[in-house]
């Protein structure tokens, strides 16, 4: 069976906007009816995500104002990936500086943020999590407040849909079997 939809035809791109490891590129393609289009892409380092658990089995979330909602969000702990970081040590290190959680951190996946953007998100599950020093926000004014939620709580949290990672944890509850 030959596929019917084929990748369009790239024509140029250029970098529009970058700041805080984040950009916009300017993507032009030929579509296949020859229509010429530009696209606007996200781009950036792929940001991370992890679902802590305590070791008494209770979700680490973090407070914060976000600023593409306009709204203060309990979130999963995450963040963006240093150049030269892995995406492991940089959610250990996210961990740690939003929360003062440490734990055992194992991959899950990975997936597309948006069909415009050009990298992509990772969750990790962090497991068995102590609290070994207070959280460390970032000097860019990051105010977090740390929060412990019952797997309960925290399922019905994701179905209100009021964090940014609704995805990534139903990824990591399934990988961890508590769906």
């Amino acid at each position: 069976m030959q596929d019917v939809i084929q990748p369009w035809e790239e024509l140029s791109r250029e970098e529009v906007f970058r700041k805080y490891g984040r950009g916009i590129e300017r993507r032009t393609y030929r579509l296949p009816n020859g229509t010429e289009t530009d696209f606007y892409l996200s781009t950036g380092n792929d940001p991370v995500c992890c679902l802590a658990l305590t070791e008494s089995k209770k979700v680490v979330l973090v407070r914060q104002f976000r600023p593409g909602p306009g709204e203060v969000l309990l979130e999963m702990p995450g963040g963006g990936v240093a150049d030269g970081e892995s995406c492991e040590e940089g959610m250990v290190r996210e961990l740690l500086e939003e929360t003062g959680y440490r734990g055992v951190v194992e991959f899950v996946g990975e997936v597309f943020p948006s069909a415009y953007s050009t990298y992509r998100k990772r969750v990790f599950v962090a497991t068995d999590c102590v609290k070994v020093a207070d959280p460390k926000p970032e000097d860019n004014g990051e105010e977090l407040e740390v929060v412990l939620m019952s797997i309960p709580e925290f399922r019905e949290h994701l179905r209100s849909g009021r964090l940014t990672d609704v995805e990534m944890g139903y990824l990591a509850l399934d990988f961890l079997g508590l769906l």
